[in-house]
């Protein structure tokens, strides 16, 4: 263990004092307990067998408790050990974790879980995780909550067969997922959902940021349902999303869904959502069933904006079904390139071009059954409703842009105005950040990308300068 100044930079200057610790695989145990604020513990590479218990720790917005391993080359590896799920998280704020492998070797645990015993584990990062073999059962899951949690960031990860990717909240509605951010992952080959976040019965008191809106955002992610799924009853969606409260705090809070790719799902939709949701910017193509459903699951669809998006599905493309008698909420279906064997059900649509699957050829750039290749561009510019486009999308982040962020020139149908579309999935899901070091960006206008610490991620035109850093001494 050595000693030593962190001095991280933001809109202002701060210096604290704080610890850092390198570790391995046979003393790291030792170190948990004695964490603190800034603290970061540093993980060598090699085989992990007994877990990483966090209990009790408290970071701080300022300085959080860093827990991570090497950023390049061979990996801190957890290997799964029954009766314990391997990240175990009980009444924490603050924390980050990343750059670990959690092999599950198909045992019946989770691979990062918030306790159900736990009272809270609030702001929580998890980075560039790769988390497999957690399939067991479809119970068995990459990411999961079971206690109140507020403000996590799940980004950059890599959840490949598990039971179920993402699985935020509890069944009964009592562990709320508030304030989530959870973008650049890919997830695929899951059993049962890629994600789920699970509806809300009232908040508990003491929860962060009482009296405010609050938004979950899931953005830039890879939903890929292609393979590996379960048949029959336990047959499940890419991603559920389930209602806000329906009385206190929360009533009001939003889910904010856009430029994620949903690929492929044999036996249920891509999407399925209720409560308030704003859905756009993204690509949805199942050559097998439907794309999206709104409709009711623990209660209704209230605010449902769903504009932007680029649907080629073999059966229904996006379908809205409420409860007969059910209060009138506003729900727009606008300026979406729906191409599907019935492109629009029971919304109250305007502005869309729509048609069959097997035109997806004529409309867009490469609709291929690959994500390789793939080119979702439209072939041709089709002008819509400025107006309209202004209103609906102005109020959202990036809702003026397309799905790989270039900026709309008045209005477009669909997800995408420039090619390719997507572009690139390997620099798309896994978007450096920069921590940890000063990465300067520069900009090839020609190639219309950035380069960060020797990768290239798409950006749009103009906007490339981007600095992420905290500096060590």
């Amino acid at each position: 263990m050595r000693r030593l100044t962190t001095l991280a930079l933001g809109l202002c200057a701060l210096a604290a004092l704080a610890a850092e610790y390198r570790a391995g695989p046979e003393d790291y145990r030792a170190y948990l307990n004695r964490l603190q604020a800034g603290d970061r513990l540093l993980l060598a590479a090699g085989d992990y067998t007994r877990g990483l218990p966090l209990h009790g720790l408290e970071g701080t917005a300022e300085a959080p408790i860093v827990i991570e391993g090497p950023a390049e080359g061979p990996r801190a590896r957890f290997l799964a050990r029954r009766g314990a799920n391997t990240v175990s998280l009980t009444n924490v704020r603050h924390i980050v974790i990343r750059n670990l492998e959690l092999d599950g070797q198909n045992l019946p645990v989770d691979a990062v879980k918030a306790e159900g015993h736990a009272r809270y584990a609030h702001y929580v990062t998890l980075e560039n995780l790769h988390i497999h073999d957690h399939n067991a059962s479809q119970q068995n899951v990459g990411i999961s909550t079971k206690a109140p949690a507020h403000g996590w960031v799940v980004r950059g990860n890599r959840i490949e067969r598990v039971g179920t990717g993402m699985y935020f909240g509890n069944s009964d509605g009592f562990a709320p997922f508030v304030a989530g951010l959870i973008e650049h992952n890919t997830v695929r080959d899951t059993l049962g959902y890629n994600l789920q976040i699970k509806h809300q019965r009232p908040r508990p008191e003491g929860m962060p940021g009482a009296g405010q809106r609050h938004d979950t955002v899931i953005r830039r992610n890879l939903f890929d349902k292609s393979a590996g799924g379960s048949t029959g009853p336990m047959a499940r969606p890419n991603v559920l999303v389930g209602h806000w409260p329906l009385s206190g705090e929360g009533t009001e809070d939003r889910y904010l869904i856009y430029a994620n790719l949903f690929w492929q799902n044999p036996t249920e939709a891509l999407f399925q959502g209720e409560g308030n949701v704003a859905l756009y910017n993204n690509l949805f193509v199942n050559h097998h069933g439907s794309a999206v459903r709104i409709q009711p699951h623990n209660n209704v669809p209230r605010r449902v904006e769903i504009f932007y998006n680029t649907v080629l599905a073999r059966d229904e493309g996006i379908a809205v079904r409420l409860r007969e008698g059910q209060p009138e909420w506003p729900r727009v279906v606008l300026h979406n390139l729906i191409l599907a064997g019935r492109p629009l059900l029971g919304a109250e649509a305007r502005g869309n071009l729509t048609g069959a699957l097997a035109e997806a050829g004529r409309w867009l750039i490469r609709p291929t059954h690959a994500i390789e290749g793939l080119d979702l561009a439209p072939r041709s510019v089709h002008p819509c409703e400025v107006a309209a486009h202004t209103a609906s999308a102005a109020e959202y982040p990036e809702g003026l842009r397309d799905h790989d962020g270039r900026p709309r020139a008045g209005c477009s149908l669909g997800a995408c105005v420039g090619s390719p579309c997507p572009t690139s999935r390997e620099t798309r899901t896994s978007w450096p950040t920069g921590v940890g070091k000063i990465y300067i960006n520069t900009l090839d206008k020609s190639a219309q990308t950035c380069s960060l610490n020797k990768k290239n991620f798409p950006i749009w035109p103009g906007s490339c300068l981007h600095i992420s850093y905290t500096v060590d001494g």
